[in-house]
């Protein structure tokens, strides 16, 4: 019998609003085929569990560069509750040691200020940069300047949608009784829809009040999930361009794993909430 040659990898396990990620620090590890392993990784049955994988790598332009990985192996562009997470690991790990840290992404340099509660990093606030509109660089094969409370069908029902992208692209329905939404059965019909070349990360968002909502998202690639920095932002920048929140206040969104802080202008949209680790381990590769 032939022997395979295994070996260990470090992990730290780390959320933001119970949005889950597998965080390795490539400073010190080399991560072998991270598509196949966020695959294995993930399943949440049969190993480690969470919403994808997270790597923290050297970078050229910032003090470090993520790259991550969904639950199917797909690589996207941008996380925001997992950026959160990866500027407190940079701090945990000296990577850093300013309170402000710069993370390269596919989506752009983003600047992060830590949160410290007691010494300890325990969140962040993150310029998420300017959310984008036009149709073209979501992308959504639909006509004009924006998809603003524009109506589709997705599925066989009416849908009043509001497209934006935060790096990655969003679509948000404003609806009352989101706890009801059949969320499984919907969300992969929103996700695969011919309007979307790249498929979409879809927010069901209800209104509280002007300065506070409540969303559940379907992130692509990765199904529900607890948490969404990115959906949160778009929901908030579509919120404010529907008339339903005002710009350049801070609204406070209500998430399945916690609450997130948005405040939108047209200039940039600003993130605050929680990074938090829950543990640490190594894992066979």
């Amino acid at each position: 019998m032939t022997k395979v040659d295994k070996r260990t990898l470090k992990f730290t396990k780390m959320h933001g609003c119970g949005n889950d990620y597998i965080y390795f620090n490539c400073f010190k590890e080399q991560v072998p085929n991270p598509e196949e392993l966020s695959i294995r990784l993930s399943d949440r049955h049969f190993s480690v569990g969470g919403d994808g994988i997270i790597l923290v790598c050297p970078s050229e332009t910032a003090d470090a560069k993520m790259r991550m990985f969904n639950a199917d192996g797909s690589e996207g562009k941008m996380c925001g509750n997992g950026i959160r997470c990866v500027a407190k690991l940079c701090a945990d790990e000296g990577i850093a040691t300013a309170d402000t840290v710069t993370i390269e992404t596919l989506s752009g340099i983003k600047t992060i200020k830590l949160v410290y509660e007691n010494g300890e990093v325990v969140g962040a606030k993150v310029d998420m940069g300017k959310a984008e509109f036009d149709p073209k660089k979501i992308p959504v094969l639909l006509d004009g300047d924006s998809v603003i409370n524009r109506s589709v069908n997705v599925a066989g029902k009416e849908y009043k949608i509001t497209c934006v992208s935060m790096g990655n692209p969003h679509c948000v329905v404003f609806t009352d009784g989101i706890d009801a939404v059949e969320l499984e059965k919907i969300g992969p019909s929103f996700e695969k829809n011919e309007i979307f070349p790249e498929n979409v990360n879809t927010e069901f968002a209800e209104v509280i009040s002007p300065r506070e909502l409540k969303m559940r998202v379907w992130e692509r690639g990765s199904g529900e999930t607890w948490a969404c920095g990115t959906g949160t932002c778009a929901t908030v920048a579509a919120a404010v361009k529907n008339g339903i929140c005002p710009a350049g206040e801070d609204v406070v969104v209500h998430l399945r794993g916690g609450d997130l802080t948005i405040n939108y202008t047209d200039e940039r949209v600003i993130m605050t909430g929680e990074a938090v680790e829950a543990f640490r381990g190594e894992v066979s590769v």
